[in-house]
């Protein structure tokens, strides 16, 4: 039997992030390929939406890139209106994808 330790993405990922409008599109894209699987299994549309909860956002949408080892997240009425219409510091969305990249993930202790 196999033991499992919690790990932040960030160990095993990078993000980039971007915006439109209210709308964030966030990416997540594994360092190693064998990590891949682990971002497909447990980082669902549903999760990413939990964790964005606080900031009162719209649908989620996940598109997985298996031949590039990454997904991107579409994430609507996320940004308070957006750069133009926020008084939000990060209007942009830009440092968004350091939240996605605490979320932690169950990986096998080797």
């Amino acid at each position: 039997m196999a033991n499992f330790m919690q790990v932040p993405l960030h160990q095993i990922a990078h993000s980039r992030a971007g915006d439109k409008g209210n709308r964030l599109n966030v990416s997540l894209i594994s360092y190693e390929k064998d990590h891949f699987n682990v971002l497909v299994e447990q980082v669902s549309a549903e999760r990413v939406k939990e964790l964005f909860a606080h900031r009162r956002c719209g649908e989620v949408r996940r598109y997985v890139l298996p031949k590039v080892g990454a997904m991107n997240c579409v994430i609507d009425d996320v940004l308070e209106g957006g750069v133009n219409g926020s008084l939000n510091l990060d209007g942009h969305g830009k440092s968004l994808s350091f939240l996605l990249l605490g979320l932690t993930v169950s990986m096998p202790v080797s």
